[in-house]
């Protein structure tokens, strides 16, 4: 067999693996979670949603390292583990931000679209873990800020969606005015990868070209203030600036 064949039939295989095993998990695990959200006590459930969260990411990334589809260098976040409560806000070229995030902490909220909530695929578990709606903006505040008085970290993505222009879309005010109220620190995450796989328009079964880098790095831990529009400049500047100067700045997301 050439071998231009066989790197193509090598990266098809690692291409439908991932899309497999991804799959699998949630077809057992999202029905499971639905349930346990009706039967367990609240607290007692976010606890187990969390962590089954954190476990079932970790291993799905795992297998796409293992099969060679994806190279991931998550090791920075681990610090995190067992700092106090922060706001943990990243950049968000793709869907694969999250889980590499949530895959290495446990006591998260992630604030995540209302319209995901009811997902027939991911609503079940992300309403068992608890995770925060981002709709009405009141209540997502308030919501947020009670998660982290609790203990809990928060993952904003302050883009709102993800990434549609180079580098960054405007950040909204969403991460100053929680991090105002509930007197926490924000600690910024430089998400970089060298391909535009599950970016915005980015088709769900479009096989992009393997294997995919991905790194997480632990940036400027900034002070929450009174000024929120002048914070939420300051931080969408200093995003900015660090893709300026990423090793892997994201690729600009293709045109559906």
């Amino acid at each position: 067999m050439p071998d231009s064949l066989w790197a193509t039939l090598r990266e098809r295989m690692r291409f439908h693996l991932g899309l497999a095993f991804l799959g699998l998990a949630c077809g057992v695990w999202f029905p499971l979670a639905s349930l346990l959200h009706l039967l367990l006590p609240a607290r007692v459930g976010q606890r187990v949603g969390r962590r089954a969260i954190r476990f079932g990411f970790d291993r799905y990334l795992r297998w796409l390292s293992w099969i060679g589809a994806c190279h991931f260098d998550l090791a920075a976040i681990d610090v995190l583990a067992n700092d106090r409560p922060l706001i943990l806000v990243a950049n968000h070229p793709c869907l694969l931000d999250a889980p590499m995030i949530l895959s290495r902490l446990t006591d998260v909220a992630c604030v995540m679209k209302t319209s995901l909530m009811h997902n027939p695929m991911f609503g079940g578990a992300a309403r068992l873990a608890r995770y925060v709606r981002n709709e009405p903006p009141v209540g997502m505040i308030l919501c947020a800020v009670d998660n982290l008085r609790a203990g809990s970290h928060l993952l904003l993505f302050p883009e709102a969606t993800r990434t549609v222009r180079a580098p960054l879309n405007a950040f909204t005010p969403s991460t100053a005015l929680i991090a105002q109220r509930a007197g926490v620190p924000v600690q910024t995450l430089i998400i970089e990868t060298d391909s535009a796989f599950l970016s915005k328009g980015w088709w769900v079964f479009r096989q992009p070209s393997m294997p995919i880098h991905y790194r997480v790095r632990l940036g400027e831990r900034f002070e929450p203030t009174a000024d929120v529009n002048a914070f939420t400049q300051r931080l969408e500047a200093y995003f900015t600036e660090a893709l300026a100067r990423a090793d892997m700045p994201p690729p600009v997301p293709p045109k559906p």
